[in-house]
């Protein structure tokens, strides 16, 4: 491995490292040579959203045009050109190594895009349509290196998994992305429960969920688990060196749904957490799970 790769490799594991504290103890759980390639999907996604989200004040049309340009350098690197870059090579390389469908990142990127346009979305199918592109496309982007018996069955179970995963975001971080202009609970539920914008951005500015709100993170929490719920036989599928990982991550990601609801699905007080203890706790406990026993649908560990 070149000079060059090995730093890009290195620089999606500190990304990963430092925004992805939950997914990244999963990983530790991987046999030592896949963990790179996955550091590398984590860093292709999160430079992305360092671009969409986090470049300062900049412009909403110069975001989209540095989306554009790094963008065209990714789709130039994929046809063959030499591309220098602090993560696409790191990215490429693993691309190639496992011949990892090519139509899932170009979804990814329309998803990112989307971001830089779309504040809100009317109903739950519009947000899945945003989701298959920045959630479920990143489970079948995974499924290769995970090594399923059968990836055919295991497709559908690893793009419900992205989409529990970041539903559960969405719940979690409902306060930060309504200062970023954004809401991703769906517009027709927030009617469902009386919950427009104006009134969901009073709360946030008292720091509190009133009872309106509470009731509709209550049923945006019904609705990931039942993604939680048709991603769990896909794990004993995976070969037995990748269950752990994907096993802790599964029930770490569920734990912030317990978390809301311990804190009364109050979201807009204080961001639900599993503490340390417990991530390490589930993460040993999954570690000594024999590979292929069943995965309990709701992800609660105790």
């Amino acid at each position: 491995m070149d000079g060059r790769l090995a730093a890009a490799y290195r620089h999606c594991e500190r990304l990963h490292r430092r925004h992805g504290r939950t997914y990244y103890l999963a990983t530790r759980l991987l046999p030592r040579w896949k963990r790179p390639h996955v550091h590398a999907l984590y860093g292709f996604a999160r430079y992305a959203d360092e671009i969409v989200d986090r470049i300062g004040d900049a412009a909403p049309a110069q975001r989209a045009a540095k989306l554009r340009t790094w963008s065209q350098r990714f789709l130039a690197g994929l046809g063959g050109e030499p591309v220098i870059d602090p993560v696409l090579p790191a990215v490429l390389h693993t691309i190639a190594a496992f011949d990892l469908d090519r139509s899932d990142f170009a979804s990814f990127l329309r998803s990112m895009a989307m971001d830089l346009e779309i504040t809100e979305y009317r109903d739950y199918d519009a947000l899945l349509d945003y989701m298959e592109g920045s959630a479920a496309v990143i489970g079948t982007m995974m499924l290769p290196l995970l090594e399923p018996v059968d990836a055919t069955f295991a497709r559908e179970p690893a793009r419900q998994l992205g989409l529990a995963f970041q539903l559960t975001n969405f719940i979690r971080d409902v306060g930060e992305d309504l200062d970023r202009g954004r809401i991703y609970l769906p517009r027709a539920d927030r009617e469902r429960f009386d919950v427009p914008r104006e009134r969901l951005q009073r709360c946030a500015d008292r720091g509190r969920s009133d009872a309106a709100v509470r009731a509709l993170i209550r049923y945006e929490i019904d609705r990931a688990r039942a993604h939680y719920a048709a991603a769990a036989p896909g794990i004993p599928m995976l070969a037995p060196s990748s269950q752990a990982c994907i096993r802790t991550a599964f029930h770490l990601y569920a734990a912030i749904l317990d978390h809301v609801e311990a804190a009364g699905y109050d979201v807009l007080a204080r961001r639900a957490v599993v503490p340390g203890g417990q991530r390490l706790r589930v993460a040993a406990r999954c570690l000594l799970t024999r590979p292929g026993t069943p995965v309990a649908a709701l992800g609660v560990v105790p």
